[in-house]
């Protein structure tokens, strides 16, 4: 892998979801270095929030390993498509479905498109989660709470309980939780409340299912140069964002991926109940 770039980034904002092209600077997915050796050969993933940041890094990587891939993103229609130009550009099948994760009508679409394309699910990533920047619940509205439940713990429950009467033994099923989920920011409630949850729920999975042969582990990413940042925080806060952390820099969603082969690869046999901090050496407990 090339070296990550290190530079900071300057303050910026963008609307919710967030897009690549008016990021400065522009993220490293592994576009160019990501280098693949059949880990994945014949396997088959979904990929929630796949469009972009760490869901598009995986989904690269995953098709440089050989694996064909269902990428769910919410209204990102240009990211996407170039993603899927990565998949396709790997030799591997690259399937689009857009929508809201917030409505459980349309996740519960997600698993039988997969199987209807692929016949099976070997590798669940539920990556996709919703957050904003509040200081104060004053500014957290009703609204805004039931639709950070759904998009980041009730998706990720379903997508599992669709997936998991098609995955063969062997399967695997990561979920993004994030340094939040035991170091809660005080401007992300919401947020870390469901990212705990996503750790522990994760947990208990890998404990259910360890007699289909089933794995499930989660990743805690630390700062994360994605959409999502300029998208939901305020400039001030993106300007320097990831200099907090002993590393002194945000993170590339590249760098995340290979944790994410690893764990989906068969090398991972006896990795399950996991939870793998890449936090730019910020603890975790």
């Amino acid at each position: 892998m090339s070296e990550p770039r290190p530079e900071s980034q300057p303050a910026q904002q963008q609307e919710p979801p967030g897009v690549l092209g008016e990021m400065t600077p522009k993220p490293d997915h592994g576009e160019e270095s990501y280098r693949g050796s059949g880990r994945l050969a014949g396997k088959a993933a979904v990929i929630t929030g796949g469009d972009s940041g760490i869901g598009r890094a995986v989904a690269i990587a995953f098709a440089r390993e050989g694996a064909d891939v269902l990428i769910h993103y919410l209204d990102e229609h240009d990211d996407a498509k170039d993603t899927a130009r990565h998949v396709e550009e790997a030799g591997r099948k690259c399937v689009l479905v857009a929508g809201d994760l917030a409505d459980r009508a349309h996740t519960k679409t997600i698993i039988p498109k997969a199987v209807e394309e692929f016949g099976k699910v070997d590798i669940l990533v539920n990556n996709a989660a919703f957050q904003m920047n509040h200081p104060s619940l004053d500014e957290v509205s009703d609204e805004e709470w039931d639709h950070t439940l759904a998009v980041n713990l009730t998706a990720m429950f379903t997508l599992c309980k669709d997936a998991i009467p098609h995955m063969p033994e062997g399967g695997s099923i990561i979920n993004s939780s994030s340094i939040n989920s035991d170091m809660p920011s005080p401007d992300l409630a919401p947020y870390a409340m469901t990212k705990a949850g996503i750790a522990n729920f994760t947990a208990s999975l890998a404990q259910m299912l360890a007699e289909k042969g089933i794995r499930a582990n989660s990743v805690a990413p630390g700062p994360i140069w994605t959409p999502l940042i300029p998208a939901t925080m305020p400039p001030e806060k993106v300007e320097g964002f990831g200099e907090q952390v002993p590393m002194g820099r945000a993170g590339q969603p590249a760098e995340l991926a290979p944790v994410y082969v690893l764990l989906a690869s068969d090398e991972a046999s006896y990795v399950s109940g996991a939870r793998i901090a890449v936090t730019g050496g910020k603890p975790i407990l």
